[in-house]
Formats: C-alpha cells, sequence, structure tokens
C-alpha cells in the first residue's frame, strides 16, 4: 500500500527536523514548510494525506491555514500542535475543522496514536462517500438501451462477461461509437466502485513516459523522478484499467504488457520488486489489429492475449433505430445543462438523423444536436438547426407551406395528421402557440387543448 504523506508547518526548524525524523521512523514520507504560504505552496502541487501544522506562526497562524487547506481539500485531515494550549483554542480549531489538537509537549505515542486516528477516520469518510456516490449513481447496463439486434447481441455478451471480473475484454468499433461507455458498464455490472475505472489513452501519452503512467516509478528511476509514484494498474486495483487505442501502443512497451497479463504481475520503473494485478484489463481500439500484425506493427502474441473475450460495436449507420433513443437522451442532458425547455425534435428533423450515415458516429450526433440545442429556444429542432455536414435542408417556395405528414400506415389517422399540422404550425412559428394558431386560422384555446 502506498505510504501517507504527512505535511509538517512549522517555523522552528529544530522543531521540523525532529518531527521529520519521527515520522520517517514510522515509515511516513514527510514533506515540510516553514509558514502558511510555503505549505499552501505544496498543498497545491503534491499530493498530501495529512497536515501536522504549529498554531502560532508568524503571518498565517495553524488556524488560519486550516481554513485555506480546507478550500483547497475539504476531507484532509488536519492535526493542531502548540504549546500555547488551552481549552479555548482547543475548541476553536475542532469547530474550524481540525482533527485533533495536541498540547507541547506531547508523547510519541499520543501522537501517533492521533495520526492513525485521523488517516483511519479520513480513508473511511472517503470509503463511505465514494460508496454512496456509487449506489447513488450506479448504472451498470441500465442506460445503455438499444432496439438494434447487432447491439443487443453485444450487450448480452458483454452482461456475461462482467460477471467474470478478472476477465480480460477487447472492444472495437470505429472513432464514437461508445467504446469507453460499454467498458464503464462491464465495469459498473462488476460491481466495482465508480473511482477505481482507470482510464489511459495509450495514443495521447509520449512512448517514452508511457511505462511509467502504467506501472509507476521508485524514487530515482530516472531523471526528475524525485519520489515514488503509483502507477494506472496500482491505481485501478480492485477496479479496472482501460487500455483506450491500444492499436497505437509502441511495439518494446508491447512486449512488457504481454507478460503483465500472463504473469497477472508488474514493477514499477526502476524497481524489482513485482507487484500483483488486482484488476481487469480492457482494451479499445478502432483499428485492425489483424492487419497490424500481419504488417508486423502489433504484437500476434499480445493480439491473442488481449482478445480472449472480443466485442465489437456497430456503427451508428448499422443501427439507425437506435437513433431516437440517443436523440431523446442527449436532449435530456442538454435541458439540465443548458438550463432550457427543449420541446424536443420535429419528424422532419428526426427523419434526416435517421437517414444520415453519422461517420462521426454517437460522438457526432451528439455534437450536431448540442448546437442545435443551443440555437433554439423553446421550439422544436428543425432541420435547418442541425447543420449537419453535406446534407442538403430542402427550402419552401415563397408563400408556401411545406407539409411534411409521413406516417406508418398502422399509426395513419385524422388524429395523427392533425397533430403532424399542428407541429408545422409551431415550427414555423419557432414555438411559439398564439402565432400557431393564428397561423392555422382557429381559435387559440383550440389550439391549447389539442
Amino acid at each position: 500500500m502506498e505510504q501517507a504523506v504527512i505535511l509538517i508547518v512549522d517555523d522552528t526548524e529544530s522543531s521540523r527536523f525532529m518531527l521529520k525524523l519521527q515520522l520517517e521512523e514510522w515509515g511516513y514520507e514527510v514533506l515540510a514548510a516553514a509558514d502558511g504560504q510555503g505549505a499552501l505552496a505544496i498543498l497545491g502541487s503534491e499530493p498530501v494525506d495529512l497536515v501536522l501544522s504549529d498554531q502560532v506562526m508568524p503571518g498565517m497562524d495553524g488556524i488560519e491555514l486550516l481554513r485555506s487547506a480546507k478550500k483547497l481539500n475539504a476531507d484532509i485531515p488536519f492535526i493542531i500542535l502548540t504549546a500555547h494550549g488551552s481549552i479555548h483554542k482547543a475548541v476553536v480549531s475542532i469547530r474550524k475543522g481540525a482533527d485533533d489538537y495536541l498540547e507541547k509537549p506531547y508523547a510519541a505515542d499520543e501522537l501517533g496514536a492521533a495520526i492513525e486516528r485521523a488517516l483511519k477516520y479520513s480513508r473511511l469518510s472517503r470509503e463511505h462517500r465514494e460508496l454512496t456516490e456509487y449506489l447513488s449513481t450506479m448504472r451498470g447496463f441500465q442506460t445503455v438501451v438499444t432496439r438494434s439486434p447487432l447491439m443487443g447481441t453485444v450487450l448480452e455478451m458483454a452482461k456475461k462477461v462482467a460477471q467474470t471480473p478478472q476477465t480480460t475484454v477487447a472492444i472495437f468499433g470505429e472513432s464514437g461509437t461508445g467504446k469507453e461507455v460499454l467498458a464503464r458498464a462491464i465495469h459498473s455490472a462488476s460491481g466495482f466502485l465508480e473511482n477505481r475505472f482507470v482510464a489511459v489513452n495509450c495514443a495521447a501519452i509520449p512512448a517514452n513516459l508511457l511505462e511509467s503512467e502504467l506501472f509507476g516509478h521508485i524514487k530515482g528511476a530516472f531523471t526528475g523522478a524525485d519520489r515514488d509514484r503509483e502507477g494506472k494498474f496500482e491505481a485501478a486495483r480492485q477496479g479496472t484499467i482501460l487500455l483506450d487505442e491500444i492499436g497505437d501502443m509502441p511495439l518494446e512497451l508491447q512486449a512488457k504488457l504481454l507478460r503483465v497479463l500472463e504473469e497477472r504481475s508488474y514493477c514499477r520503473v526502476g524497481s524489482n520488486r513485482p507487484a500483483k494485478v488486482e484488476c481487469r484489463v480492457i482494451t479499445t481500439t478502432h483499428r485492425d489489429l489483424e492487419q497490424m500484425v500481419r504488417a508486423g506493427k502489433f504484437r500476434e502474441d499480445l493480439y491473442h492475449r488481449i482478445c480472449l473475450f472480443p466485442l465489437t460495436i456497430p456503427p451508428l449507420r448499422e443501427r439507425s433505430e437506435d437513433i431516437p433513443l440517443f436523440v431523446a437522451y442527449f436532449l435530456d442532458v442538454f435541458r439540465k445543462h443548458l438550463g432550457k425547455q427543449l420541446p424536443g425534435v420535429s419528424q422532419a428533423a428526426m427523419k434526416l438523423m435517421c437517414e444520415y450515415k453519422w461517420p462521426g458516429n454517437v460522438r457526432e450526433l451528439r455534437n450536431c444536436l448540442e448546437r442545435a440545442a443551443i440555437l433554439t429556444d423553446e421550439e422544436l429542432i428543425r432541420p435547418d438547426h442541425l447543420n449537419i455536414a453535406g446534407v442538403a435542408v430542402p427550402t419552401d417556395s415563397p408563400g408556401n407551406i411545406r407539409l411534411d405528414i409521413s406516417l406508418p400506415a398502422g399509426e395513419f389517422s385524422l388524429d395523427a395528421a392533425v397533430d403532424r399540422i399542428l407541429e408545422i404550425a409551431l415550427e414555423k412559428c419557432h414555438g411559439n402557440k398564439s402565432r400557431a394558431a393564428a397561423l392555422l386560422k382557429v381559435d387559440r384555446k383550440v389550439f391549447y387543448r389539442r
């Protein structure tokens, strides 16, 4: 387990030195600052698990530092140490958020017990919050809905593999099809905590940094490695690591990854001490790995190792029946994000979206709808709002109104036709009901009832 990092804040150098020796003897990693401003600079740039601060210091005292530190990280444990103790000061410290208050001189075991209590309470509070957030937002496959038989088959397979948390999964599909969404659904359905899903974009990290990013490093492993650092595999323990765009991983690192997957262990860069892989590995790519293997750009042995359980997400053009579901979902998201009514999408706009091929897949559909949602104002989204590249939007001749009342044979009726005409009138009047009623030459109350 990663050792806790404790920040000492004291304006007396001898006090900092003696306290640092004691904490390091107990196995903690120690950082030190001579004043409040120096402490805040460290808190803003370094991961710190607990603060030990003197109370009386020039400039910013311990209580002021406590208040500022809590603004940076509300959950950080904070212990006040002072030679000027009083019940009143202790009460003020606790009320401001301090976890404990020790009066100098204090016994070493008293300090050790206070640190252990604060760290334990912080860990339990964090785990409780994570669990609460997970239970309140647990998704699994509940929100991954589809009408497509192709996608339905993929989801059924994904639900089965979710029941085996150690199985490596490879997800293939074009860019924008939702590979990471499916990976997160598998993760959640496996019963893992949400924050134990760690995604690494293999295409975005320079080759010389990717190994350290994945496996971590020890202090002194290379220039600039001034402290131990955990890697993504360690951060994902008891969860899932997603190796996104694995087809862009350098060949030399592919060999190391193969060894990790086969032996279920790894070493930090610069260390010979092995650590177990305690997470599920999911890989994704839009590339044709079989073709890359034939071209010598991807290791064949790694290809067979990651393809233990392959899933291929079909492109959106092959599951157009899902487009109305995506439209409804995204509009609900935009209503909350933009704070707008967004009544919906006109039939003409929906028809256009269902017939378009969407080369950018679901990502392109979302971006297109978000733009349309920004442009509209309490009106139905029309074809001209969508601005789909390369698609000409039909325009009406001056003085004419286009009637698009194409309906499925099973739904065709006078009421359905009238509803469509009302919708067209609303489109023409940009959602203004009074103007739409006047356009149709009907009483406004009749229009409202319809």
